[in-house]
């Protein structure tokens, strides 16, 4: 499998000759973007990556750049460019953060040095780097930090032992709601620094702005990292409700859904299983909060104005139930379908 080992590069003098590797390789996306441009206008076929890497063929020495990073350069638009089906992307500028992407032969690593086109950058190695490194680049943070990441393709991890199946239920009070019963408590990090994000606003200090939206997303991403890793160990089938993120972005509850973080914990979630080989699923959550999980009939409560009962009595079977575990013991069963649907009949 391959992973991705990230470190801090020692700031210095390096950050001016960064910028300059940075300033040339915008010269070369741009010009990719620019030959898209020209071949809509003159009604030509859209050049691919083989087109892109012969007509910036040579000049690699002029911008002082390594060759195979004008590839990679290349190579990246053209793979977003079809992705996100676009005739163009946007022009790479002064306030595009920085990115220079190498190939493992354009690099030479020396204890905590890593030598590229002719200069040296120092970086902390807070770890060692594990198995055979295959690419890679510097990049930039939005508070001008700069890091030099590799990614290396190392052995599989060994299988999860969790034997035991969990649907999950998310949710903005509570992270995670599990079909066991148990709640993971949704972490209030933006809620907690808004006070003191208000006054560094107010008071323009930028660098501080910038400080506190890192610290609260270091502090979201190290929360849910944890988490996922746990439900991941302890479980050999992971089934999560595909609530629509994006949708509930434009409402009014837009804060409290984007400090949850929903979209980043279920692709934490989805390649830790890969990587453990658990089996993992997004699955239909309609009618969830409505059906009965033991009699499956459809008597709980509806609609926007009912969103504040949280606790509900089946009106057939007569079971109370937990909105939240109701619905995680939904996405569960609902889970063994596909779960079933995908095993082959022998």
């Amino acid at each position: 499998m391959v992973l991705t080992f990230s470190y801090r590069i020692k700031d210095g003098s390096c950050a001016d000759t960064l910028a300059t590797l940075v300033r040339a390789v915008n010269v070369v996306w741009n010009f990719c973007n620019e030959s898209q441009e020209h071949a809509l206008r003159c009604h030509q076929r859209w050049p691919n990556y083989a087109v892109l890497c012969e007509l910036t063929s040579g000049s690699s020495s002029e911008l002082g750049l390594h060759s195979q990073t004008v590839q990679a350069v290349c190579q990246e638009y053209d793979t977003r460019r079809r992705q996100a089906k676009k005739r163009k992307l946007r022009w790479r500028g002064r306030r595009s953060l920085g990115w220079i992407p190498f190939k493992a032969a354009g690099v030479k690593i020396v204890n905590d040095t890593v030598r590229y086109a002719g200069h040296t950058f120092r970086f902390w190695l807070s770890r060692p780097i594990e198995g055979i490194i295959k690419a890679g680049n510097f990049s930039q943070d939005a508070r001008g930090r700069w890091y030099v990441n590799f990614q290396c393709e190392t052995e599989a991890p060994e299988p999860s032992s969790g034997t035991s199946e969990v649907g999950i239920d998310l949710g903005l009070k509570e992270l995670a709601t599990l079909s066991t019963g148990k709640k993971i408590e949704a972490k209030q990090f933006y809620r907690d620094l808004e006070p003191a994000l208000a006054v560094a606003q107010r008071t323009r200090k930028k660098k501080r702005v910038k400080a506190i939206h890192a610290k609260i997303k270091n502090r979201r991403k190290d929360f849910l990292h944890k988490e996922s890793t746990r439900l991941v160990r302890e479980n050999g089938a992971i089934f999560v409700g595909n609530v629509n993120a994006s949708a509930l972005v434009k409402t009014k509850m837009a804060k409290s859904v984007l400090d949850a973080g929903w979209s980043a914990f279920r692709t934490m979630l989805a390649y830790k299983a890969i990587a453990q080989q658990v089996w993992f699923d997004v699955v239909n959550e309609a009618f969830s909060t409505q059906v009965c999980s033991e009699c499956g009939a459809l008597s709980g409560p509806k609609g926007i104005a009912d969103l504040g009962i949280r606790e509900w009595a089946c009106l057939e079977c007569g079971t109370h139930h937990d909105r939240d575990v109701n619905s995680a013991k939904l996405i569960l069963r609902a889970g063994h379908r596909t779960l079933a649907g995908g095993i082959p009949v022998l």
